[in-house]
C-alpha cells in the first residue's frame, strides 16, 4: 500500500497540517487583527497578523502566484512519497514537515483573501512573535537599522524543521555513498 511505504511522511504531514490549522483557527476566533498577548513580555507574544507574502513576509506583494506554488510543492511531495521509492525515516520526516507546512499555508492562500492598497492578495494567518529577536537591515548605503523578526506561524516552523532534517541527512551521507550516486 502506498501509505504504508512512507508512513512517517504521511503521519508527520497530517499532524503538521492539523496543528497549523487548529492554532490559526484559535487565533482568528480569539484575537482581533493586530491584537497581541505577551506570554513572556518582550520575549514571546501571540500577535494576530495577516501576511500577504511568503515565509517571513518575503514577496509581500506576491499576489496569487504563491497559492499555486504551495499547491505545486504539495503535489510534488505527495507524488514523491506515493510513487517514489521508500524514503529513509529522516527523509520522511523532512519531506513530511515540508508538506505539512506547504499545505497549511496553502490552505490559507486558497481561502483567505486580503485587500491591500486596493489590490486583492492572498494572505496567511501569522501569530508567533519574538520581539526580543532583531536583525540588521540596510536602510541606505550608510545606515543599518535593527528590525523586528517577522511574525510567523507553525507552518513556517514545520517547513524549517523539514529543511533541517534534509540538511542533516545530506551532511551525514558518507562520501562513498555520495560518489556512488554519480
Amino acid at each position: 500500500m502506498p501509505f504504508q511505504k512512507n508512513r512517517y511522511f504521511w503521519v508527520i504531514a497530517a499532524i503538521s497540517v492539523i496543528v497549523d490549522q487548529l492554532t490559526k483557527y484559535l487565533v482568528v476566533q480569539n484575537f482581533a487583527l493586530y491584537e497581541s498577548l505577551p506570554l513572556i513580555p518582550d520575549i514571546f507574544h501571540l500577535r494576530y497578523v495577516l501576511n500577504t507574502g511568503a515565509a517571513f513576509s518575503l514577496f509581500s506583494q506576491g499576489g496569487v502566484w504563491l497559492r499555486w506554488l504551495s499547491l505545486a510543492v504539495s503535489l510534488g511531495l505527495m507524488g514523491l512519497a506515493w510513487f517514489g521509492s521508500r524514503l529513509k525515516p529522516i527523509e520522511q520526516l523532512g519531506y513530511g514537515f515540508i508538506l505539512g507546512g506547504a499545505l497549511g499555508n496553502g490552505i490559507d492562500r486558497f481561502f483567505n483573501d486580503c485587500i491591500v492598497n486596493g489590490k486583492e492578495l492572498t494572505c496567511v494567518v501569522d501569530f508567533l512573535e519574538f520581539p526580543i529577536v532583531k536583525f540588521p537591515i540596510l536602510v541606505d548605503f550608510r545606515h543599518i537599522q535593527l528590525a523586528p523578526f517577522p511574525v510567523f506561524n507553525f507552518a513556517d516552523v514545520f517547513i524549517n524543521l523539514g529543511i533541517i532534517c534534509l540538511l542533516i541527512i545530506s551532511f551525514r551521507q558518507s562520501p562513498s555513498a555520495a560518489n556512488s550516486n554519480k
